[in-house]
Protein backbone atom coordinates (compact mmCIF):
# COMPACT_ATOMS: atom_id res chain seq x y z
CA UNK A 1 0.00 0.00 0.00
CA UNK A 2 3.27 2.27 0.10
CA UNK A 3 3.16 2.38 -3.37
CA UNK A 4 -0.14 3.21 -3.88
CA UNK A 5 -0.02 6.05 -1.56
CA UNK A 6 3.43 7.22 -3.21
CA UNK A 7 2.12 7.08 -6.49
CA UNK A 8 -1.10 9.06 -5.25
CA UNK A 9 0.65 11.83 -4.34
CA UNK A 10 1.52 12.49 -8.07
CA UNK A 11 -1.33 12.99 -9.48
CA UNK A 12 -3.33 15.00 -6.48
CA UNK A 13 -2.47 18.23 -5.41
CA UNK A 14 -4.15 17.30 -1.60
CA UNK A 15 -2.30 13.95 -1.02
CA UNK A 16 1.12 15.83 -2.32
CA UNK A 17 0.16 18.31 0.85
CA UNK A 18 0.16 15.19 2.62
CA UNK A 19 2.95 13.73 4.79
CA UNK A 20 4.41 10.42 3.99
CA UNK A 21 3.58 9.07 7.34
CA UNK A 22 -0.02 10.01 7.37
CA UNK A 23 -0.29 8.64 3.66
CA UNK A 24 1.30 5.56 5.24
CA UNK A 25 -0.96 5.00 7.76
CA UNK A 26 -4.25 5.78 5.43
CA UNK A 27 -2.84 3.26 3.37
CA UNK A 28 -3.49 0.90 6.14
CA UNK A 29 -6.71 1.26 7.46
CA UNK A 30 -9.29 -0.53 5.75
CA UNK A 31 -12.85 0.25 5.53
CA UNK A 32 -14.61 -1.16 2.49
CA UNK A 33 -15.29 -4.91 2.33
CA UNK A 34 -13.99 -5.83 -0.45
CA UNK A 35 -10.70 -4.88 1.65
CA UNK A 36 -10.03 -1.71 0.29
CA UNK A 37 -8.09 1.02 2.31
CA UNK A 38 -9.46 4.19 3.04
CA UNK A 39 -7.26 5.74 0.59
CA UNK A 40 -8.63 3.49 -2.27
CA UNK A 41 -12.06 4.41 -1.26
CA UNK A 42 -11.72 8.37 -1.56
CA UNK A 43 -9.45 7.57 -4.59
CA UNK A 44 -12.72 5.97 -6.61
CA UNK A 45 -14.32 9.13 -6.02
CA UNK A 46 -11.70 11.52 -7.61
CA UNK A 47 -11.82 12.92 -11.35
CA UNK A 48 -7.98 11.81 -12.14
CA UNK A 49 -7.57 9.38 -9.92
CA UNK A 50 -10.84 7.33 -10.71
CA UNK A 51 -9.72 7.24 -13.97
CA UNK A 52 -6.20 6.71 -13.78
CA UNK A 53 -7.19 3.33 -11.91
CA UNK A 54 -9.95 2.50 -14.51
CA UNK A 55 -7.56 2.52 -17.26
CA UNK A 56 -4.50 0.80 -15.35
CA UNK A 57 -7.27 -1.85 -13.87
CA UNK A 58 -7.85 -2.79 -16.97
CA UNK A 59 -3.87 -2.67 -18.61
CA UNK A 60 -2.29 -4.50 -15.38
CA UNK A 61 -2.53 -7.54 -13.58
CA UNK A 62 -0.32 -8.43 -10.90
CA UNK A 63 0.03 -11.20 -8.71
CA UNK A 64 1.52 -8.87 -5.81
CA UNK A 65 -1.31 -6.18 -5.80
CA UNK A 66 -4.60 -7.42 -4.64
CA UNK A 67 -6.22 -5.13 -6.55
CA UNK A 68 -4.68 -5.89 -9.67
CA UNK A 69 -4.21 -2.28 -10.81
CA UNK A 70 -0.84 -0.26 -10.90
CA UNK A 71 -0.41 3.28 -11.60
CA UNK A 72 1.76 5.01 -14.36
CA UNK A 73 1.84 8.79 -15.56
CA UNK A 74 -0.83 9.32 -17.71
CA UNK A 75 -0.33 10.14 -21.07
CA UNK A 76 -0.37 13.31 -23.47
CA UNK A 77 -3.43 11.73 -25.26
CA UNK A 78 -5.62 11.45 -22.22
CA UNK A 79 -3.78 14.17 -19.64
CA UNK A 80 -5.80 17.36 -20.81
CA UNK A 81 -9.44 15.67 -20.86
CA UNK A 82 -8.54 14.84 -17.03
CA UNK A 83 -7.10 18.24 -16.28
CA UNK A 84 -10.20 19.36 -17.77
CA UNK A 85 -12.82 16.97 -15.39
CA UNK A 86 -10.67 17.94 -12.47
CA UNK A 87 -10.62 21.83 -13.47
CA UNK A 88 -14.59 21.92 -13.73
CA UNK A 89 -15.03 20.93 -9.81
CA UNK A 90 -12.57 23.24 -8.94
CA UNK A 91 -10.06 20.99 -7.52
CA UNK A 92 -7.34 22.92 -8.19
CA UNK A 93 -8.52 25.87 -6.94
CA UNK A 94 -9.42 25.46 -3.55
CA UNK A 95 -11.56 28.83 -3.33
CA UNK A 96 -13.78 27.22 -5.35
CA UNK A 97 -14.23 24.26 -3.13
CA UNK A 98 -12.93 20.79 -3.59
CA UNK A 99 -13.93 17.50 -4.63
CA UNK A 100 -14.77 14.57 -2.27
CA UNK A 101 -11.75 12.52 -2.63
CA UNK A 102 -9.95 15.71 -1.31
CA UNK A 103 -12.59 16.27 1.69
CA UNK A 104 -12.26 12.42 2.32
CA UNK A 105 -8.42 12.29 2.06
CA UNK A 106 -8.41 15.63 4.06
CA UNK A 107 -10.67 14.67 6.94
CA UNK A 108 -9.13 11.14 7.29
CA UNK A 109 -5.65 12.74 6.99
CA UNK A 110 -6.70 14.98 10.20
CA UNK A 111 -7.94 12.06 11.99
CA UNK A 112 -5.23 10.28 11.27
CA UNK A 113 -2.77 13.21 12.47
CA UNK A 114 -5.03 13.08 15.80
CA UNK A 115 -3.94 8.89 16.43
CA UNK A 116 -0.93 9.24 15.99
CA UNK A 117 0.21 12.31 17.86
CA UNK A 118 -2.19 10.28 20.32
CA UNK A 119 0.29 7.21 20.48
CA UNK A 120 3.11 9.14 20.92
CA UNK A 121 1.84 11.34 23.76
CA UNK A 122 1.08 7.89 25.39
CA UNK A 123 4.38 6.29 24.44
CA UNK A 124 6.24 9.57 25.97
CA UNK A 125 4.56 8.38 29.28
CA UNK A 126 7.18 5.65 29.59
CA UNK A 127 10.40 6.92 28.25
CA UNK A 128 12.17 7.19 31.01
CA UNK A 129 12.33 3.53 30.72
CA UNK A 130 14.46 1.86 28.63
CA UNK A 131 13.59 -0.44 25.73
CA UNK A 132 13.90 -4.02 26.69
CA UNK A 133 15.50 -6.25 24.32
CA UNK A 134 16.22 -9.42 26.07
CA UNK A 135 12.70 -9.51 26.35
CA UNK A 136 11.14 -8.61 22.98
CA UNK A 137 13.88 -11.54 21.82
CA UNK A 138 12.12 -14.01 24.19
CA UNK A 139 9.13 -12.97 23.49
CA UNK A 140 9.99 -13.68 19.11
CA UNK A 141 11.79 -17.31 20.47
CA UNK A 142 8.42 -17.99 22.15
CA UNK A 143 6.36 -17.28 18.87
CA UNK A 144 8.25 -19.59 17.07
CA UNK A 145 8.03 -22.24 19.69
CA UNK A 146 4.09 -22.03 20.16
CA UNK A 147 3.30 -22.61 16.52
CA UNK A 148 6.33 -25.44 16.77
CA UNK A 149 8.08 -23.99 13.77
CA UNK A 150 10.98 -23.04 16.53
CA UNK A 151 14.63 -24.95 14.90
CA UNK A 152 16.63 -27.17 16.53
CA UNK A 153 20.03 -28.57 15.31
CA UNK A 154 21.08 -31.89 16.01
CA UNK A 155 24.60 -31.95 16.87
CA UNK A 156 25.88 -34.03 13.64
CA UNK A 157 29.91 -34.52 12.34
CA UNK A 158 29.94 -36.09 9.78
CA UNK A 159 33.31 -38.65 8.79
CA UNK A 160 35.32 -38.35 5.96
CA UNK A 161 36.38 -41.69 6.84
CA UNK A 162 33.00 -43.72 7.30
CA UNK A 163 30.71 -41.16 4.86
CA UNK A 164 27.34 -41.45 4.92
CA UNK A 165 28.33 -42.22 9.18
CA UNK A 166 28.78 -39.16 11.87
CA UNK A 167 28.93 -39.04 15.13
CA UNK A 168 26.87 -36.84 17.79
CA UNK A 169 28.35 -34.64 20.51
CA UNK A 170 29.32 -38.25 21.71
CA UNK A 171 32.39 -39.50 19.46
CA UNK A 172 31.88 -42.55 20.26
CA UNK A 173 28.41 -42.82 18.59
CA UNK A 174 27.44 -43.03 14.82
CA UNK A 175 24.06 -42.34 13.12
CA UNK A 176 23.41 -42.42 9.28
CA UNK A 177 23.00 -38.85 7.64
CA UNK A 178 19.85 -39.10 5.23
CA UNK A 179 19.67 -35.58 4.94
CA UNK A 180 23.12 -33.83 3.53
CA UNK A 181 23.22 -31.82 0.28
CA UNK A 182 26.70 -33.31 -0.05
CA UNK A 183 24.57 -35.31 -2.52
CA UNK A 184 27.68 -37.13 -4.17
CA UNK A 185 30.11 -37.36 -0.97
CA UNK A 186 32.68 -35.13 -2.89
CA UNK A 187 33.67 -33.48 0.14
CA UNK A 188 35.41 -36.97 1.25
CA UNK A 189 37.06 -37.49 -2.32
CA UNK A 190 40.60 -38.40 -1.96
CA UNK A 191 41.77 -35.84 -5.12
CA UNK A 192 39.62 -32.84 -3.56
CA UNK A 193 41.28 -33.48 0.20
CA UNK A 194 44.74 -33.76 -1.68
CA UNK A 195 44.17 -30.57 -3.76
CA UNK A 196 43.12 -28.59 -0.66
CA UNK A 197 45.81 -29.53 1.38
CA UNK A 198 48.75 -29.04 -1.30
CA UNK A 199 47.01 -25.97 -1.28
CA UNK A 200 46.66 -24.85 1.81
CA UNK A 201 50.83 -26.11 2.91
CA UNK A 202 51.58 -23.41 0.01
CA UNK A 203 48.99 -20.32 0.10
CA UNK A 204 47.62 -20.68 3.65
CA UNK A 205 44.60 -20.62 5.36
CA UNK A 206 42.83 -17.51 4.45
CA UNK A 207 42.46 -15.07 1.49
CA UNK A 208 43.38 -11.85 3.36
CA UNK A 209 40.41 -10.18 1.84
CA UNK A 210 38.28 -8.90 -0.70
CA UNK A 211 39.73 -9.90 -4.42
CA UNK A 212 39.31 -5.48 -5.09
CA UNK A 213 41.66 -5.09 -1.82
CA UNK A 214 43.88 -8.96 -1.65
CA UNK A 215 44.26 -9.34 -5.49
CA UNK A 216 43.06 -11.73 -8.22
CA UNK A 217 44.87 -15.18 -7.38
CA UNK A 218 45.29 -18.01 -9.88
CA UNK A 219 42.89 -19.73 -8.08
CA UNK A 220 39.81 -17.44 -9.05
CA UNK A 221 41.00 -16.85 -12.44
CA UNK A 222 40.97 -20.91 -12.81
CA UNK A 223 38.45 -21.92 -10.95
CA UNK A 224 35.92 -19.00 -13.06
CA UNK A 225 37.66 -20.36 -16.07
CA UNK A 226 36.41 -23.79 -15.10
CA UNK A 227 32.96 -23.06 -14.71
CA UNK A 228 32.50 -20.71 -17.55
CA UNK A 229 33.03 -23.77 -19.62
CA UNK A 230 31.24 -26.51 -17.93
CA UNK A 231 28.40 -24.03 -18.51
CA UNK A 232 29.59 -23.02 -22.18
CA UNK A 233 29.46 -19.57 -21.07
CA UNK A 234 31.90 -16.82 -21.76
CA UNK A 235 32.68 -15.76 -18.07
CA UNK A 236 31.61 -17.01 -14.81
CA UNK A 237 32.59 -15.14 -11.20
CA UNK A 238 32.65 -16.95 -7.57
CA UNK A 239 31.10 -15.47 -5.06
CA UNK A 240 31.13 -16.62 -0.64
CA UNK A 241 27.74 -18.31 -1.42
CA UNK A 242 24.78 -18.75 -4.20
CA UNK A 243 22.58 -17.19 -1.46
CA UNK A 244 24.81 -14.00 -1.88
CA UNK A 245 25.64 -14.89 -5.65
CA UNK A 246 21.87 -14.68 -6.27
CA UNK A 247 20.91 -11.90 -4.27
CA UNK A 248 23.82 -9.64 -5.52
CA UNK A 249 23.06 -10.47 -9.30
CA UNK A 250 19.73 -9.70 -8.96
CA UNK A 251 19.48 -6.70 -6.72
CA UNK A 252 21.93 -5.23 -8.99
CA UNK A 253 20.56 -6.17 -12.18
CA UNK A 254 17.15 -4.96 -11.33
CA UNK A 255 18.19 -1.94 -9.66
CA UNK A 256 20.48 -1.02 -12.86
CA UNK A 257 17.86 -1.99 -15.87
CA UNK A 258 15.46 0.53 -16.57
CA UNK A 259 12.05 0.03 -15.20
CA UNK A 260 12.87 -3.79 -15.04
CA UNK A 261 10.23 -6.12 -14.07
CA UNK A 262 11.33 -9.45 -12.15
CA UNK A 263 8.92 -12.43 -12.85
CA UNK A 264 9.73 -14.65 -9.91
CA UNK A 265 8.77 -18.60 -9.50
CA UNK A 266 6.25 -18.77 -6.33
CA UNK A 267 8.69 -21.61 -5.03
CA UNK A 268 11.69 -19.28 -5.56
CA UNK A 269 14.60 -19.55 -2.80
CA UNK A 270 14.87 -17.06 -0.26
CA UNK A 271 17.93 -15.85 -1.65
CA UNK A 272 16.45 -14.71 -4.96
CA UNK A 273 13.58 -13.43 -2.98
CA UNK A 274 16.03 -11.01 -0.98
CA UNK A 275 17.73 -10.16 -3.97
CA UNK A 276 14.58 -8.97 -6.12
CA UNK A 277 13.25 -7.20 -2.45
CA UNK A 278 16.79 -5.22 -2.91
CA UNK A 279 16.87 -4.42 -6.21
CA UNK A 280 13.67 -2.30 -5.78
CA UNK A 281 12.55 -3.54 -9.12
CA UNK A 282 8.54 -4.36 -9.58
CA UNK A 283 8.16 -7.83 -8.99
CA UNK A 284 5.63 -10.24 -10.45
CA UNK A 285 5.17 -13.64 -9.17
CA UNK A 286 3.85 -16.72 -11.25
CA UNK A 287 2.62 -20.03 -10.06
CA UNK A 288 5.03 -22.35 -9.54
CA UNK A 289 5.88 -24.02 -12.88
CA UNK A 290 2.48 -22.81 -14.77
CA UNK A 291 3.62 -21.86 -18.00
CA UNK A 292 -0.13 -19.77 -18.89
CA UNK A 293 0.39 -17.96 -15.92
CA UNK A 294 3.84 -16.95 -16.50
CA UNK A 295 2.74 -15.72 -20.47
CA UNK A 296 -0.40 -13.68 -19.19
CA UNK A 297 1.77 -11.80 -16.93
CA UNK A 298 4.79 -11.24 -19.58
CA UNK A 299 1.62 -10.16 -22.07
CA UNK A 300 0.62 -7.54 -19.47
CA UNK A 301 4.23 -6.39 -20.43
CA UNK A 302 5.49 -3.59 -22.98
CA UNK A 303 7.99 -5.75 -25.01
CA UNK A 304 10.49 -2.85 -24.24
CA UNK A 305 10.40 -3.07 -21.00
CA UNK A 306 13.39 -5.14 -19.59
CA UNK A 307 12.23 -7.98 -18.17
CA UNK A 308 13.54 -11.21 -16.00
CA UNK A 309 12.00 -14.38 -15.61
CA UNK A 310 14.15 -15.98 -12.36
CA UNK A 311 13.45 -19.69 -11.71
CA UNK A 312 15.21 -22.88 -10.65
CA UNK A 313 16.19 -25.85 -12.27
CA UNK A 314 15.29 -28.21 -9.41
CA UNK A 315 13.27 -26.82 -6.33
CA UNK A 316 14.69 -28.53 -3.30
CA UNK A 317 12.33 -28.50 -0.74
CA UNK A 318 9.65 -31.00 -3.46
CA UNK A 319 12.25 -32.15 -5.64
CA UNK A 320 10.09 -30.61 -8.80
CA UNK A 321 11.60 -29.04 -12.44
CA UNK A 322 11.04 -26.15 -14.53
CA UNK A 323 10.29 -26.68 -17.62
CA UNK A 324 13.53 -24.82 -18.95
CA UNK A 325 12.73 -24.90 -22.58
CA UNK A 326 9.33 -23.54 -22.41
CA UNK A 327 10.48 -21.05 -20.24
CA UNK A 328 13.20 -20.09 -22.86
CA UNK A 329 10.58 -19.87 -25.50
CA UNK A 330 8.56 -17.27 -23.52
CA UNK A 331 11.43 -15.58 -22.97
CA UNK A 332 12.45 -15.14 -26.69
CA UNK A 333 8.62 -14.23 -27.53
CA UNK A 334 8.13 -11.35 -24.82
CA UNK A 335 11.72 -9.68 -24.70
CA UNK A 336 12.94 -11.19 -21.03
CA UNK A 337 16.37 -12.78 -20.25
CA UNK A 338 16.19 -15.67 -17.94
CA UNK A 339 17.69 -16.21 -14.93
CA UNK A 340 18.57 -20.03 -13.81
CA UNK A 341 19.06 -21.26 -10.16
CA UNK A 342 21.05 -24.50 -11.31
CA UNK A 343 22.24 -25.05 -7.08
CA UNK A 344 20.41 -28.15 -6.48
CA UNK A 345 21.65 -29.68 -9.93
CA UNK A 346 25.01 -28.72 -10.82
CA UNK A 347 27.30 -32.09 -10.54
CA UNK A 348 23.82 -33.96 -10.82
CA UNK A 349 22.70 -34.13 -14.14
CA UNK A 350 23.92 -33.84 -17.19
CA UNK A 351 27.25 -35.90 -18.57
CA UNK A 352 29.36 -33.85 -17.39
CA UNK A 353 27.40 -32.22 -14.52
CA UNK A 354 26.83 -28.96 -15.69
CA UNK A 355 22.66 -29.41 -14.52
CA UNK A 356 19.12 -29.92 -16.05
CA UNK A 357 19.67 -27.14 -18.58
CA UNK A 358 22.70 -29.70 -20.07
CA UNK A 359 20.94 -32.76 -19.30
CA UNK A 360 17.99 -31.56 -21.81
CA UNK A 361 20.27 -32.35 -23.74
CA UNK A 362 21.96 -35.13 -23.46
CA UNK A 363 23.37 -36.71 -25.95
CA UNK A 364 24.62 -33.73 -28.24
CA UNK A 365 26.42 -32.92 -25.02
CA UNK A 366 28.03 -36.37 -24.40
CA UNK A 367 29.05 -36.20 -27.89
CA UNK A 368 30.80 -32.77 -27.90
CA UNK A 369 28.75 -31.30 -30.03
CA UNK A 370 26.48 -29.01 -28.09
CA UNK A 371 25.17 -26.30 -30.74
CA UNK A 372 21.92 -24.82 -29.85
CA UNK A 373 20.94 -26.59 -26.73
CA UNK A 374 18.61 -25.58 -23.91
CA UNK A 375 21.73 -23.98 -21.48
CA UNK A 376 23.08 -22.22 -24.64
CA UNK A 377 19.61 -20.32 -24.27
CA UNK A 378 19.94 -19.58 -20.71
CA UNK A 379 21.39 -16.27 -20.12
CA UNK A 380 22.02 -16.14 -16.59
CA UNK A 381 23.23 -19.37 -14.70
CA UNK A 382 24.01 -19.65 -10.83
CA UNK A 383 25.23 -22.86 -9.02
CA UNK A 384 26.45 -23.90 -5.82
CA UNK A 385 29.94 -25.60 -4.69
CA UNK A 386 28.77 -26.34 -1.84
CA UNK A 387 26.31 -29.14 -2.15
CA UNK A 388 27.21 -32.21 -5.14
CA UNK A 389 30.67 -30.56 -5.44
CA UNK A 390 31.06 -30.73 -1.31
CA UNK A 391 33.19 -27.55 -0.67
CA UNK A 392 31.42 -24.16 -0.37
CA UNK A 393 30.71 -21.22 -2.34
CA UNK A 394 28.39 -19.89 -5.21
CA UNK A 395 28.80 -18.33 -8.51
CA UNK A 396 27.40 -16.52 -11.73
CA UNK A 397 27.98 -17.73 -15.76
CA UNK A 398 26.97 -15.81 -18.43
CA UNK A 399 28.33 -13.26 -21.12
CA UNK A 400 31.47 -11.11 -20.96
CA UNK A 401 29.87 -7.54 -20.39
CA UNK A 402 26.93 -9.31 -18.29
CA UNK A 403 29.61 -10.88 -15.42
CA UNK A 404 31.76 -7.80 -15.21
CA UNK A 405 29.00 -5.43 -14.78
CA UNK A 406 28.09 -7.43 -12.01
CA UNK A 407 31.76 -7.59 -11.24
CA UNK A 408 32.20 -4.25 -10.81
CA UNK A 409 28.77 -2.86 -9.13
CA UNK A 410 27.70 -5.45 -7.14
CA UNK A 411 28.39 -4.82 -3.10
CA UNK A 412 27.77 -8.60 -2.08
CA UNK A 413 30.85 -9.22 -4.40
CA UNK A 414 33.05 -6.36 -4.16
CA UNK A 415 32.38 -6.04 -0.05
CA UNK A 416 33.11 -9.39 0.80
CA UNK A 417 36.21 -11.33 1.93
CA UNK A 418 36.98 -13.93 -0.81
CA UNK A 419 36.90 -17.43 -0.68
CA UNK A 420 40.83 -19.03 0.11
CA UNK A 421 42.97 -20.44 -2.31
CA UNK A 422 41.83 -23.87 -0.80
CA UNK A 423 38.43 -23.98 -1.26
CA UNK A 424 38.39 -22.48 -4.73
CA UNK A 425 41.49 -25.21 -5.88
CA UNK A 426 39.35 -27.70 -4.12
CA UNK A 427 35.84 -26.92 -5.68
CA UNK A 428 38.00 -26.89 -9.30
CA UNK A 429 38.86 -30.05 -8.04
CA UNK A 430 35.31 -31.56 -7.66
CA UNK A 431 34.24 -30.05 -11.10
CA UNK A 432 37.22 -31.36 -13.02
CA UNK A 433 36.20 -35.31 -11.08
CA UNK A 434 32.32 -34.75 -11.78
CA UNK A 435 33.35 -33.68 -15.57
CA UNK A 436 35.41 -37.04 -16.28
CA UNK A 437 32.93 -39.21 -14.44
CA UNK A 438 29.54 -39.96 -14.29
CA UNK A 439 29.59 -43.10 -11.77
CA UNK A 440 28.66 -40.79 -8.88
CA UNK A 441 25.49 -39.13 -10.29
CA UNK A 442 24.50 -42.76 -11.37
CA UNK A 443 24.51 -44.57 -8.19
CA UNK A 444 22.96 -41.48 -6.66
CA UNK A 445 20.02 -41.82 -8.75
CA UNK A 446 19.75 -45.49 -8.81
CA UNK A 447 19.81 -45.33 -4.50
CA UNK A 448 17.21 -42.75 -4.64
CA UNK A 449 14.57 -44.50 -7.22
CA UNK A 450 15.61 -47.77 -4.83
CA UNK A 451 13.89 -45.85 -1.91
CA UNK A 452 11.48 -43.73 -3.50
CA UNK A 453 10.09 -47.66 -4.74
CA UNK A 454 10.26 -49.36 -1.43
CA UNK A 455 8.53 -46.25 0.47
CA UNK A 456 5.59 -46.43 -2.45
CA UNK A 457 5.36 -50.39 -1.06
CA UNK A 458 4.38 -48.94 2.82
CA UNK A 459 2.46 -46.55 1.49
CA UNK A 460 4.72 -43.79 3.15
CA UNK A 461 3.70 -40.39 1.41
CA UNK A 462 6.74 -39.36 -0.55
CA UNK A 463 5.82 -35.64 -2.53
CA UNK A 464 5.60 -36.96 -6.22
CA UNK A 465 9.11 -35.57 -8.26
CA UNK A 466 11.42 -36.28 -11.51
CA UNK A 467 14.93 -35.71 -8.93
CA UNK A 468 16.91 -36.87 -7.01
CA UNK A 469 15.05 -34.89 -3.55
CA UNK A 470 12.77 -37.92 -1.85
CA UNK A 471 10.58 -35.45 0.54
CA UNK A 472 8.27 -37.26 3.05
CA UNK A 473 5.35 -35.33 3.58
CA UNK A 474 4.39 -35.28 7.52
CA UNK A 475 1.76 -32.41 7.26
CA UNK A 476 2.39 -31.06 11.03
CA UNK A 477 5.30 -29.50 12.38
CA UNK A 478 5.02 -31.00 15.79
CA UNK A 479 4.92 -34.83 14.38
CA UNK A 480 7.57 -33.90 11.93
CA UNK A 481 10.30 -33.17 14.60
CA UNK A 482 8.66 -36.03 16.66
CA UNK A 483 9.80 -38.29 13.86
CA UNK A 484 12.89 -36.69 13.00
CA UNK A 485 13.74 -37.76 16.91
CA UNK A 486 12.14 -40.92 16.92
CA UNK A 487 14.96 -41.74 13.78
CA UNK A 488 18.24 -40.55 15.57
CA UNK A 489 16.91 -41.45 19.38
CA UNK A 490 15.61 -45.02 18.72
CA UNK A 491 17.56 -45.83 14.83
CA UNK A 492 20.71 -44.04 14.52
CA UNK A 493 19.10 -42.27 11.68
CA UNK A 494 19.73 -38.74 11.44
CA UNK A 495 17.00 -36.85 9.08
CA UNK A 496 16.03 -33.45 9.71
CA UNK A 497 12.48 -31.95 9.96
CA UNK A 498 11.59 -29.30 7.28
CA UNK A 499 8.85 -26.51 8.29
CA UNK A 500 7.87 -23.28 8.00
CA UNK A 501 8.56 -20.92 6.54
CA UNK A 502 11.10 -23.32 4.12
CA UNK A 503 7.98 -25.08 3.23
CA UNK A 504 3.89 -24.11 3.67
CA UNK A 505 2.62 -24.70 7.09
CA UNK A 506 0.42 -27.65 7.07
CA UNK A 507 3.13 -29.09 4.07
CA UNK A 508 6.08 -30.48 7.09
CA UNK A 509 7.84 -33.07 5.82
CA UNK A 510 11.47 -35.15 6.33
CA UNK A 511 13.33 -34.43 3.18
CA UNK A 512 15.99 -37.67 2.74
CA UNK A 513 18.46 -36.88 0.23
CA UNK A 514 20.25 -40.17 -0.81
CA UNK A 515 23.82 -40.46 -2.19
CA UNK A 516 26.04 -42.79 -3.64
CA UNK A 517 26.78 -44.36 0.12
CA UNK A 518 23.55 -45.35 0.69
CA UNK A 519 23.04 -48.75 -0.82
CA UNK A 520 20.06 -51.20 -0.69
CA UNK A 521 21.62 -51.95 2.97
CA UNK A 522 21.37 -48.91 4.50
CA UNK A 523 18.17 -47.96 2.49
CA UNK A 524 16.43 -50.93 4.34
CA UNK A 525 17.18 -49.89 7.50
CA UNK A 526 15.93 -46.32 6.60
CA UNK A 527 12.55 -48.04 5.24
CA UNK A 528 12.37 -50.13 8.22
CA UNK A 529 12.35 -47.29 10.66
CA UNK A 530 10.04 -44.92 8.43
CA UNK A 531 7.51 -47.89 9.13
CA UNK A 532 7.60 -47.99 12.55
CA UNK A 533 7.38 -44.35 13.09
CA UNK A 534 4.37 -43.65 10.87
CA UNK A 535 3.20 -46.82 12.27
CA UNK A 536 3.37 -45.35 16.21
CA UNK A 537 3.03 -41.87 15.06
CA UNK A 538 -0.35 -42.48 13.69
CA UNK A 539 1.20 -40.41 10.24
CA UNK A 540 -1.63 -40.10 7.50
CA UNK A 541 -0.06 -42.27 4.27
CA UNK A 542 -0.90 -42.27 0.66
CA UNK A 543 -4.62 -43.44 1.17
CA UNK A 544 -5.44 -41.08 3.92
CA UNK A 545 -4.48 -38.15 1.83
CA UNK A 546 -6.23 -39.38 -1.28
CA UNK A 547 -9.19 -40.17 0.82
CA UNK A 548 -8.59 -35.70 2.04
CA UNK A 549 -8.25 -35.14 -1.48
CA UNK A 550 -5.03 -34.33 -1.97
CA UNK A 551 -1.67 -31.99 -0.59
CA UNK A 552 1.64 -31.39 -1.91
CA UNK A 553 1.17 -34.09 -4.89
CA UNK A 554 0.41 -36.75 -2.42
CA UNK A 555 -3.09 -38.54 -2.86
CA UNK A 556 -3.98 -36.26 -5.91
CA UNK A 557 -6.78 -38.03 -8.10
CA UNK A 558 -5.94 -39.13 -11.77
CA UNK A 559 -2.55 -37.92 -11.07
CA UNK A 560 -0.30 -38.75 -14.12
CA UNK A 561 3.19 -40.87 -13.43
CA UNK A 562 6.54 -38.72 -12.60
CA UNK A 563 9.02 -40.15 -15.45
CA UNK A 564 12.78 -39.39 -13.26
CA UNK A 565 15.02 -36.82 -15.34
CA UNK A 566 17.51 -39.84 -15.77
CA UNK A 567 16.10 -42.68 -18.26
CA UNK A 568 16.91 -45.51 -18.08
CA UNK A 569 19.35 -45.93 -20.95
CA UNK A 570 21.03 -42.96 -18.93
CA UNK A 571 21.71 -44.78 -16.34
CA UNK A 572 22.32 -47.86 -18.49
CA UNK A 573 19.72 -49.61 -16.05
CA UNK A 574 19.22 -53.41 -17.36
CA UNK A 575 16.26 -54.65 -15.45
CA UNK A 576 17.38 -57.08 -12.73
CA UNK A 577 16.67 -59.21 -9.32
CA UNK A 578 19.38 -59.63 -6.82
CA UNK A 579 19.36 -61.65 -4.09
CA UNK A 580 21.16 -60.08 -0.93
CA UNK A 581 21.88 -60.24 2.81
CA UNK A 582 19.87 -57.18 4.69
CA UNK A 583 19.38 -56.11 8.25
CA UNK A 584 16.55 -54.78 9.40
CA UNK A 585 16.17 -52.61 12.33
CA UNK A 586 14.19 -52.63 14.99
CA UNK A 587 14.98 -50.59 17.64
CA UNK A 588 18.67 -51.49 17.60
CA UNK A 589 17.61 -54.54 17.12
CA UNK A 590 19.40 -56.12 13.63
CA UNK A 591 17.84 -59.21 11.89
CA UNK A 592 18.71 -60.53 8.40
CA UNK A 593 15.90 -61.45 6.15
CA UNK A 594 16.74 -62.15 2.38
CA UNK A 595 14.49 -59.55 0.10
CA UNK A 596 14.94 -58.83 -3.89
CA UNK A 597 15.87 -55.48 -4.63
CA UNK A 598 14.75 -54.24 -8.27
CA UNK A 599 16.09 -51.30 -9.78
Amino acid sequence: MEFLARQSRVFCPFLSKTSPSTLRALSAQTAAPNGASNLQVAARECPVMGAAMAVQSRSYSSSTNPLNFEYTTPSKANETSIDSVHAKVGVFDTSKGICKHGLAVMKAANATSAEVAESVLATSKSKDVKFNYEDFYNNELVKKQKDKSYRYFNNINRLANEFPKAHTHNEADRVTVWCSNDYLGMSKNMQVLKTMKDTMDRYGAGAGGTRNIAGHNRHALELEAELAALHSKDSALVFSSCYVANDATLSTLGSKLPNCVILSDQSNHASMIQGIRHSGARKIVFKHNDMVDLENKLRSLPLDVPKIIAFESVYSMCGSVAPIEKICDLADKYGAITFLDEVHAVGMYGPKGAGVAEHLDYEAHANGKPENTVMSRIDIITGTLGKAYGVVGGYIAGSKFFVDMIRSLAPGFIFTTSLPPAIMSGARAAIKYQKDTIKDRVSQQVNTRYVKSRLADLGIPVVPNPSHIVPVLVGDAETAKLASDMLLDRFDIYVQAINYPTVPVGEERLRVTPTPGHGPELAENLVSALETVWTELGIKRVNDWAAAGGLAGVGVKDAKPVKPIWTDAQLSIAPFVAKIQVPVLEEKTVESIQIEVSA
